[in-house]
């Protein structure tokens, strides 16, 4: 039996401080090669948050490509009994994008640490500069579609009773004000609750207590399909990783998002 698998998602700096000698665990730092050279958690393995991504214009957000994920998980040693712990920085996107990631590779077995880095430095826990070394070659993967959200299926079911669509951009974005594609706007009946907004500033960015009902208030209830966006699928790894902690049973991230959704000449747009 695992020494996670008594834990929820979302785990706190203690949780993981005792398990931090475990076999089976995976501990992923998506900060920057600058931060996690200056330090990082013992054990930490770096990945740069754009291996995340295709990284290609127009919607840089979408999945990359099967040898890229297979090269980069086969670094990090990925196996059927891995327990990943993930982190970053900046209160949750990149990390909720690698759970994202984990996801379509059919991988269930993950926590985040609440906070990040910033919760555990703000604990006295240590960090360290040594680099583990990269782990092995490619591994083989199955890649699943059920995590996302692709631009057609978006439109088909636009209207549907049953969806809700959180987009996670900031308010200019999101109104049309601001413009960061060919069109300005949001998806038709999407709901907008941007990232930092559902972090704690008075708790190293954990994720606030209150988000079960601000989500419900907003509602993008448990009863629906959550698609959640913003303009590359990074701030709504945050999003996504919300709705999959407080048990949403149908979340997608749209990966494509307003990268592409706003650079399509046959996607319909709000202001």
């Amino acid at each position: 039996m695992s020494a996670f698998s008594s834990l929820p998602l979302v785990i706190e700096p203690a949780d993981l401080q005792a398990r931090l000698g475990a076999s089976e665990l995976i501990l992923v730092d998506l900060t920057s090669p600058a931060r996690y050279e200056a330090g990082h958690l013992p054990g930490a393995r770096f990945v740069d948050p754009k291996r995340t991504q295709l990284g290609l214009p127009p919607a840089p957000g979408l999945l990359p490509t099967q040898a890229q994920l297979e090269a980069l998980f086969g670094e990090l040693g990925h196996n059927p009994d891995a327990v990943y712990v993930v982190y970053d920085d900046e209160g949750g996107g990149w990390a909720g994008r690698f759970i994202w990631l984990l996801d379509v590779i059919g991988h269930s077995k993950y926590h985040y640490l609440d906070g990040g880095l910033l919760s555990w430095q703000a604990e006295g826990l240590p960090l360290t500069t040594e680099v583990p070394a990269l782990a092995g070659g490619p591994v083989p993967l199955t890649l699943h579609d059920e995590p996302t959200a692709t631009r057609e299926y978006l439109q088909s079911r636009l209207g549907a009773a049953d969806l809700a669509i959180w987009d996670a951009r900031g308010p200019t974005e999101y109104s049309g004000e601001k413009v960061v594609a060919a069109k300005g706007g949001h998806i038709p009946g999407a709901v907008n609750f941007e990232w930092t907004a559902g972090m704690d500033q008075a708790r190293n960015l954990r994720i606030r207590r209150d988000m079960p009902q601000i989500l419900e208030s907003l509602g993008i209830t448990p009863d629906k399909e959550v698609i959640t966006h913003c303009q590359t699928h990074h701030r709504s790894g945050f999003t996504y990783l919300v709705a999959k902690a407080l048990g949403y049973p149908r979340i997608k991230g749209y990966a494509g998002s307003w990268g592409e959704w706003g650079n399509h000449p046959d996607t319909p747009v709000e202001k």
